[in-house]
């Protein structure tokens, strides 16, 4: 049973290991970051590099790709944003002291996560800080964001879902809530005793889910803070999560 696969597309013109992939909304097109310090854009219908995008001064550790522009960034503490038609560098975000662990493009807001404990917010026109967010004991991994119209029912933090809410994750053990409007600690998310490796969000509604190295996952209420529940069937650190609509009636999501 099962047999073998064959490959439909072959892309093979990076000179490193490939650190991260993001495909176009439209599906036509995809990103990869490498560890040659370069990002390529590739065809999906024919493999082939359309772009080849080359600046940062070290390996790229994570990408993403929109209609428009392309965003990636690396352990030379930059972002850059590229042009996808031309492959042409368009800003080059600056203020990180060390490596840029991930990026996070929503709602006209740019966001990363760093080796030195913060995460920041940036104007995409301007490329300037417009915020930073200082909390975290240790590196900052990954992050994500809630847009307001996402926060349903939650009159009582109307002004501080004003302009969403970012959460992070560290390897600190901990995850915190931030205020994009103020910058401002809403929340801090204690109970995993290992680094938190990944997180992901429950949209529309307020509940955050993080995969830890103690090999937990575990759900919280984003406004409250309050742990609503552990999974606790893994035997390793936990490092990807995704959830999606369910298809049992009562069971609204279900996380994979």
């Amino acid at each position: 049973m099962g047999g073998g696969g064959s490959a439909l597309r072959v892309c093979a013109d990076h000179r490193g290991g490939i650190n991260w992939l993001s495909l176009s909304p439209d599906g036509q097109r995809l990103l990869t970051g490498s560890e040659d310090g370069t990002a390529r854009l590739w065809s999906t219908a024919d493999g082939q590099c359309c772009a080849l995008l080359q600046g940062h001064e070290s390996y790229v550790t994570f990408c993403q790709l929109e209609d428009e522009a392309a965003f990636t960034c690396s352990a030379d503490c930059t972002i850059r944003k590229w042009d996808v038609l031309t492959g042409q560098c368009l800003q080059v975000f600056r203020g990180h002291t060390s490596i840029v662990n991930r990026i996070l493009v929503a709602n006209n807001q740019l966001f990363s996560s760093s080796y030195d404990r913060t995460a920041r917010a940036w104007s995409v026109d301007k490329g300037q800080v417009a915020r930073e967010f200082r909390g975290h004991r240790n590196c900052v991994l990954t992050l994500a964001y809630s847009a307001p119209q996402d926060l349903p029912g939650a009159p009582c933090a109307e002004e501080a879902v004003a302009r969403g809410l970012l959460v992070t994750g560290s390897t600190d053990g901990t995850a915190k809530v931030w205020q994009v409007a103020s910058g401002c600690c809403h929340q801090t998310l204690r109970g995993h005793t290992g680094a938190v490796l990944c997180l992901v969000l429950a949209t529309p509604g307020h509940t955050a889910f993080t995969g830890s190295t103690d090999a937990t996952v575990r759900a919280w209420d984003i406004l409250s803070g309050q742990q609503l529940r552990v999974f606790q069937e893994h035997q390793g650190s936990v490092i990807c999560l995704e959830v999606r609509p369910a298809w049992l009636p009562g069971r609204p999501w279900l996380l994979l």
